[in-house]
Formats: C-alpha cells, sequence, structure tokens
C-alpha cells in the first residue's frame, strides 16, 4: 500500500529520488575566493609600500635653489625711463612676513597662505614668489614659482590665503618660500 507522503511538505528540495543539483559549479566559488584574497593581498601591500621610508639610496641629492633678489637701479637709463612703471622695486625693504601651506586638489596641489610686508614708500604690484618643498629629512624636492599679480600698497602688508602653487611631490613636508621679484605699481 502506497501512502504517498513521501513528496509532502519538502517542497521543491527533494525531488522523484534525486540528490539536490548545486546552484554553482564548484569552480566558479573557488575563483570568487581567489578574487577577493587577491584584492585583499594587494590592499595590504599598497598600504605596506605608503608606509615605507623613502629609500636613501641612489637618488641624486639636489641643493636647493638659491635665490637671489632683485636690486633697484637708481640711475635710469633712457630706455629704462620709458617703461618706469614696470621697474623692478627694492626687495630689501620687503618680506615675507609669515607662511603656511596645505595640499589642495586631491592632495596634490600646493597652497599657499602668506603675507607680504611692503616697507618701501611706494606700492608693488606682480609678485613674484618661489616656493622651495623638502621632505621630511630637510632633502629638497621640487621649486615652484607663481606670478601674483595684485598690489600691496606702500608701508602696508597684505595676506594672500590659499593661493595655487603647483603642483607638489607627495612626499613634500615643508615649504619655504621667498619673494624674487616685484613691480612698482
Amino acid at each position: 500500500m502506497k501512502l504517498g507522503i513521501h513528496r509532502t511538505g519538502l517542497g521543491r528540495f527533494v525531488g522523484n529520488g534525486e540528490e539536490r543539483q548545486r546552484v554553482q559549479p564548484a569552480a566558479g566559488v573557488w575563483l570568487k575566493r581567489g578574487v577577493l584574497w587577491l584584492l585583499a593581498a594587494s590592499a595590504v601591500g599598497a598600504a605596506l609600500w605608503l608606509l615605507m621610508p623613502p629609500s636613501e639610496g641612489n637618488v641624486a641629492q639636489t641643493e636647493p635653489v638659491k635665490l637671489a633678489l632683485a636690486r633697484f637701479d637708481p640711475a635710469p637709463t633712457a630706455s629704462a625711463s620709458d617703461t618706469s612703471a614696470a621697474e623692478a622695486a627694492g626687495l630689501e625693504r620687503m618680506k615675507i612676513s609669515s607662511q603656511t601651506w596645505r595640499r589642495g586638489g586631491l592632495g596634490s596641489k600646493a597652497l599657499v597662505t602668506f603675507t607680504v610686508r611692503n616697507d618701501n614708500d611706494y606700492a608693488v604690484k606682480d609678485v613674484e614668489i618661489v616656493c622651495a618643498f623638502t621632505r621630511r629629512d630637510g632633502s629638497h624636492l621640487t621649486d615652484r614659482s607663481r606670478v601674483i599679480p595684485d598690489m600691496v600698497g606702500m608701508k602696508s602688508r597684505k595676506t594672500f590665503a590659499r593661493i595655487p602653487i603647483g603642483f607638489v611631490n607627495v612626499n613634500a613636508d615643508q615649504a619655504k618660500c621667498s619673494l624674487v621679484t616685484a613691480q612698482r605699481a
């Protein structure tokens, strides 16, 4: 006598005496696990690579660029008198009184905030600065320059906030900016 109970309540899990087939083949499971392990290993390797100190082996160390101050010539020549507005300002009475820098542009650009102090008896414009970037250990990395087309009044100071200087090395830790030239306004 057959009761037919063998199929009740089990639904799709039991067929006509057959074993349940796997949804995914074993190779697909192993492939997914392998890809996950590869991603994890590459993330750990990248983190270790970023934490390693820079190598000091055969890398040529360059000296920082020595900046020269432009001097104002008080004896104008015939050609210089025509362009009196374009004469170089005396930088001996100008200086950067404070400066800071930070990274911008996803960490690849340098944004410098600095204050220019002008003790001259005339206003200056087109102030050019050069910033030297160094590593944490003090070795020189790169120099970037920028002309700021703005005016600094006579016997005054002006703060320039977050001026983009240019792209910097990821290892840059310190920046030192100096005035190079300025024009009489």
